[in-house]
């Protein structure tokens, strides 16, 4: 799936000083994830993936981590308090959204946008702003580090060393040490 991303719409944000939106992550690999607080699969397997995925990433600026609570049934129990208690007592760390709620339908605005089936779902963003890994359901540890090393490799990192940056005296050349570009294996 190679579609644009379309913008996120939030109510309330946790843990992070600022509300983030995908043009204001422009250039960033994104990993967007979709929950609900009384989902088995998101709390047994998604949510932990993606605390996972955060703290593996939280000091590259390359890759964004971000969770998104959206609701399409027992509205009444899945408030933002009970959220923020839910975020306390479960230790998740990245930025979670509240998607927004739709007046009309029980589907939040957010989820419909992307056309998600279900919780949990897990979509990555290209740098580029387009869905690159459209998931509904457990995914595999592997296959999503795979996939996200590949697209990090893609990204001009400001640190790489450049050819021309390599160290010559005495008619011989060094080359600089490599420089790692993916978080997943080391």
């Amino acid at each position: 799936m190679t579609a644009l991303a379309p913008e996120l719409a939030v109510t309330h944000w946790f843990n992070t000083a600022r509300p983030l939106s995908l043009a204001g992550l422009g250039g960033k690999i994104i990993v967007l994830h979709a929950f609900q607080m009384l989902c088995p699969g998101c709390v047994a397997h998604g949510l932990p993936q993606t605390e996972r995925l955060h703290r593996l990433f939280k000091d590259r600026p390359d890759v964004v981590v971000i969770g998104l609570h959206t609701v399409f049934e027992h509205h009444a129990a899945m408030t933002p308090v009970a959220l923020e208690a839910f975020i306390h007592e479960y230790r998740l760390t990245f930025p979670i959204g509240v998607d927004q709620p739709d007046e009309h339908e029980a589907i939040p605005v957010t989820m419909r946008r992307f056309n998600m089936r279900g919780t949990p779902t897990t979509i990555i963003i290209n740098g580029a702003g387009r869905i690159v890994e459209h998931a509904f359901g457990q995914v595999d540890d592997l296959a999503l580090g795979v996939l996200l090393g590949t697209l990090a490799a893609e990204v001009p990192r400001s640190d790489a060393t450049s050819s021309s940056d390599a160290e010559c005296a005495e008619g011989a050349c060094q080359a600089p040490a490599p420089v790692c570009r993916s978080a997943i294996l080391s």
